[in-house]
């Protein structure tokens, strides 16, 4: 007799599940037979986050770049409300490199391909909140005039990061039920410069 299920182990710097599913013991006049999901209620899961035992005690999101930024662009955002109907027409604008402020700025401003971070946030994974970065030149910044030139592309920098996915448990569960499966998206991080394509 063979008994069939799925395991999930949790590692410490990670979520892996390890699904050990045996179909051969099932008789065709059997039903099929589905993983066990863990389903959780909207009074076990605190502002919309994950279960604390899926993210392991090793496994800190804040250590990611993308997630330490958000509460300095959501201040950034309260600090400048008043100005954001003024700004707003000007933001991607391509910036002229300002050599002699380059040693107080940071180095997305100082940058010959420059970025800004944006916020992207999404109700049905955790991190809900994360930065993005978006390029503000189609080409680069000269350093001898300060200005952008064609000749270099500005593209983005991707990092592959792993975050947990918030989906609707599957039947029979009772209605208002999620489970949580890890997913690895790619964020935008920053910007380089590099030639533009050629066509042969």
């Amino acid at each position: 007799m063979c008994v069939c299920g799925c395991q999930l182990t949790l590692l410490g710097r990670g979520v892996q599940a390890h699904m050990r599913c045996c179909s051969a013991c099932q008789s065709p006049l059997s039903p099929p037979h589905h993983p066990h999901v863990h389903c959780y209620g909207v009074g076990e899961l605190r502002d919309g986050e994950a279960p604390a035992h899926l993210l392991g005690r090793r496994l800190r999101w804040d250590h990611y770049v993308p997630v330490q930024l958000v509460p300095q662009l959501e201040r950034l955002q309260e600090a400048n409300a008043g100005h954001r109907r003024h700004r707003r027409h000007r933001e991607r604008a391509c910036p002229t490199l300002q050599l002699r402020a380059g040693l107080r700025s940071e180095p997305n401003e100082r940058s010959i391909s420059p970025w800004r971070y944006r916020i992207d946030e999404d109700e049905n994974r955790y991190p809900r909140k994360l930065a993005f970065a978006e390029c503000l030149c189609s080409g680069c910044v000269d350093v001898k005039t300060g200005r952008e030139t064609t000749s270099l592309n500005s593209v983005a920098i991707y990092q592959t990061m792993m975050v947990l996915r918030r989906k609707p448990c599957p039947r029979p569960t009772g209605p208002g039920l999620v489970t949580f499966e890890v997913d690895y998206i790619r964020v935008p991080v920053g910007c380089t410069c590099v030639l533009p394509r050629t066509g042969r």
